[in-house]
């Protein structure tokens, strides 16, 4: 977009990409901890990978892969009123999961991403409350 346009008052599209971010409540690694520790009734869901979750994820997640062929298989079955956080690498693969989660009929408004993923709550808490595998 040239300078002039945005005199005009043009504005560029949004990426289709930050408008699905936008449908979803997408939090702090320092909300999504509070929520974590305020509240135990809630489905916490790694979406990485198993070898990513295998090596490391946060503590009482379940695993269900954002790139498996049977991902929403084991999607389908989850309580759609029940409180989601979900969480991957940088947040991507999980705002997916989350964008499929919403249009299919669950609860929109108790569905959290973790902004920046797990590297943003390794930034703002090292360790804590991640679970790592022997190697």
């Amino acid at each position: 977009m040239t300078r002039e346009q945005v005199e005009k008052g043009a504005s560029c599209k949004p990426s289709r990409w930050m408008m699905l971010k936008a449908q979803l409540k997408n939090i702090s690694p320092e909300v999504f901890k509070k929520k974590m520790d305020d509240n135990d009734n809630y489905v916490l869901i790694d979406t990485r990978t198993a070898n990513e979750y295998n090596h490391l994820h946060l503590e009482n997640a379940i695993n269900i892969d954002y790139l498996t062929p049977d991902m929403w298989e084991r999607v389908e079955p989850l309580d759609r009123d029940a409180t989601y956080l979900l969480y991957c690498r940088s947040g991507r693969r999980s705002i997916r999961l989350g964008t499929l989660m919403r249009n299919s009929g669950f609860d929109a408004k108790k569905i959290f991403n973790l902004e920046g993923g797990i590297t943003a709550w390794q930034e703002a808490f090292g360790e804590e409350k991640l679970k790592k595998n022997a190697e």
